[in-house]
């Protein structure tokens, strides 16, 4: 187990650094000048001696190798920048947005899981029944419907016509409630035939047929031996979908105004923020790594017969 822990970790840095060098390099071609973006004002025309002042100051008359390596001596001393527009520290303006998100997150995950769980058990318990046929056609629609326009059409009905949800920012629960459901609805559809077709396996294997046999009540049976084993493929699944569901909250956030970490790193994009954005795609990184570390070290708890390495028992 400390074995594959350390493999991991070490497959960590190699990402990270891969990521790092690839999100370097784009950002440099890309098209925009931060530094007249920085200095950009309707009333004062800037010289070119001020742009080259503060490009120096930036360290941009330096080569582009230069300028990664003394980033990743930096990022290897915990040193992230700071941000070009707001002048605070990376790390701190990270700090500051991360709660809402993490909040998003998980109400989205629960919106998510809630209903898969739901759906994708009542259809494979009532295979071929109406109850299977409503959640196929409800998992469809919820896979086909765009995120944007899910998140709009909830503003429109629950904000403009029953205004009962607030549509935008932040500050209670109630504001929480629209984004989750934009975030989580579309991933449950997915989730959910996933479940149902784990639990139609599960019900066909021979430990199933043999508690049935010994009189287990069905509720029992599906909780405590066809679910436990039909989530495996499920776990897999959310820990390869993380980084989507990451990336579905970057939308969710411009949607309703929603002042997270996806919003943040929208905005340093047109500004061209470098070391904001950087800092996000690091940080983002890092959780998607150690989400899936997190999901391999579950399938000990689902299925004990799990092993890591190369097949010896740890």
């Amino acid at each position: 187990m400390l074995a594959y822990i350390y493999q991991r970790i070490i497959q960590l840095a190699i990402v990270l650094l891969l990521l790092s060098f690839i999100t370097f390099g784009l950002m440099k071609i890309a098209p925009g000048d931060p530094v007249q973006i920085m200095l950009q004002t309707d009333e004062i025309v800037i010289s070119e001696e001020e742009q080259e002042k503060l490009r120096s100051e930036l360290k941009f008359d330096q080569s582009i190798m230069m300028q990664y390596t003394t980033w990743v001596v930096n990022v290897a001393h915990f040193k992230l920048g700071h941000s070009y527009i707001s002048k605070k520290p990376v790390v701190s303006e990270i700090n500051n947005r991360i709660w809402p998100t993490l909040q998003l997150t998980i109400g989205g995950l629960i919106v998510m899981m809630t209903i898969a769980m739901i759906l994708g058990t009542l259809a494979a318990v009532y295979q071929n029944k109406w109850v299977d046929h409503l959640s196929r056609l409800l998992a469809f629609a919820g896979a086909a419907v765009p995120t944007f326009w899910l998140g709009l059409i909830l503003i429109y009905v629950f904000s403009f016509k029953l205004s009962l949800l607030p549509a935008l920012g932040n500050g209670s629960l109630k504001h929480l409630i629209l984004p989750s459901l934009t975030l989580g609805l579309g991933m449950a559809a997915v989730y959910a035939r996933l479940l149902r077709a784990g639990l139609l396996e599960s019900f066909s294997q021979e430990y199933i047929r043999a508690a049935r046999a010994r009189g287990v009540s069905e509720w029992k049976v599906i909780t405590n031996h066809a679910l436990r084993a039909a989530l495996l493929p499920v776990v897999t699944m959310f820990g390869m979908s993380f980084g989507s569901l990451l990336g579905g909250a970057v939308v969710v956030e411009m949607i309703f105004s929603y002042p997270g970490l996806g919003s943040m790193v929208v905005d340093a994009i047109f500004k061209r923020d470098y070391p904001l954005i950087q800092g996000y795609i690091l940080f983002t990184g890092v959780v998607v790594v150690l989400v899936n570390l997190t999901v391999d070290l579950c399938y000990r708890l689902l299925d004990p017969r799990i092993r890591f390495g190369k097949g010896k028992p740890q």
